[in-house]
């Protein structure tokens, strides 16, 4: 039984990037295929494997690049890259992964966090808001192709995965599909601990884009002058540092060890986006700290929210995605105690294992093989 992983791109340090490698340790014998790779902004456990990349790897050796010349490049590099020869392809996608060729014969599962972003949801990004005149015309015309192409590609999946309820409608809408079957992507729960001693400050992990509504949390901590330390790299950090006060803290590369301490040690992650999903909050839950989210996405499904019982909740939640509904959420939070036991069993549900046990048994149920395990 012959498997293939394929990625998307291996250029970031992300939840994507971490099923995937929750993915070899399901097929430890799995082939990994992906457009671009640089061991130096990814995983270092990517070191491991055998990565087979595309012709564009040559040109997009960080996710700066990979943007500039994605379209058409990076479309042009997956379609040519060959996976054939497999019985079983399990395709890791938000945008490419899913353009490679495949053979007729094999089961191709397509896992997607959410249907290509700059193709059904164009809105989340600043530059396409911002585009005016003949720019908006031509970000528009590069919408309808991509659009085209993604749906065009989808059809070679046999079978769709999806994180949340949310993201399977969606990948339903995108490609027509009828079934989605829902398996929550994994937290490692080994890589996280309970500590006693919790500090004074507020926590942001993510990456630094547009949409991840960081400098929302930057205005609010601005207000409320705690200290916040966020965690994460991205094009919009030179913009989000400019806006903030002394209170706040910016670090990144950071080994497992130290965001795992600065996890188990903080007052609450802040989690101010609209997510598909959400691993920071469950890496959270892990260290048996809280997490104050907007109230909207992947958080609704992987969270307790707060409903007068502060020991049997994992989350507060504000309903409206606003500066002054933040500043109240954590207003509200400093006047209670948690449970960061009943936080830390909570976030064992999503465990790495678990993960692991869904997937296997789905693709066996559906590919008509044994493929075997030992956790």
């Amino acid at each position: 039984m012959r498997v293939a992983i394929v990625h998307d791109e291996l250029l970031r340090r992300g939840g994507a990037e971490q099923v995937v490698l929750t993915l070899l340790k399901a097929f430890p014998n799995a082939d990994l295929y992906t457009s671009s790779y640089n061991a130096e902004l990814t995983y270092s456990d990517f070191k491991n494997y055998s990565i087979k990349t595309s012709w564009f790897n040559v040109f997009a050796r960080n996710e700066r690049w990979l943007k500039r010349l994605f379209f058409p490049l990076g479309i042009i590099g997956m379609k040519m890259l060959e996976v054939k020869g497999y019985d079983i392809v399990i395709i890791s996608n938000t945008n490419s992964a899913k353009y490679v060729s495949v053979c007729p014969s094999s089961k191709v599962f397509i896992y997607t966090y959410t249907p290509f972003r700059l193709a059904w949801n164009p809105t989340s990004y600043q530059e396409y808001n911002a585009s005016t005149g003949i720019r908006r015309v031509v970000f528009d015309f590069v919408i309808g192709l991509l659009k085209k192409i993604d749906k065009a590609e989808s059809r070679k999946g046999n079978f769709f995965l999806g994180m949340t309820t949310e993201t399977a409608q969606r990948i339903r809408d995108a490609y027509e599909v009828e079934q989605v079957e829902i398996i929550p992507p994994p937290v490692k729960c080994k890589n996280f601990f309970i500590s006693s001693e919790i500090s004074n400050y507020y926590l942001v992990v993510s990456r630094l884009e547009f949409y991840k509504k960081v400098d929302l949390a930057i205005e609010a901590f601005n207000k409320l002058g705690l200290k916040l330390i966020i965690i994460g790299k991205g094009s919009k950090k030179d913009q989000l540092m400019k806006i903030s006060s002394p209170n706040i803290e910016f670090k990144d590369s950071l080994s497992n060890e130290e965001l795992a301490k600065l996890y188990a040690n903080c007052k609450a992650l802040i989690f101010p986006q609209h997510e598909d999903y959400g691993i920071a909050p469950l890496e959270a839950n892990a260290s048996g700290r809280p997490v104050l989210a907007y109230a909207k996405g992947g958080v609704l499904e992987t969270m307790v929210p707060y409903s007068g019982n502060p020991k049997e909740c994992t989350a507060f939640f504000f309903n409206e995605q606003t500066v002054d509904s933040l500043i109240d959420t954590v207003r509200l939070f400093e006047t209670v105690e948690v449970n960061p036991k009943y936080i830390r069993e909570h976030a064992s549900k999503f465990d790495e294992e678990i993960f692991v046990k869904k997937i296997l048994r789905y693709v066996d149920e559906n590919g008509k093989q044994t493929l075997g395990y030992s956790a």
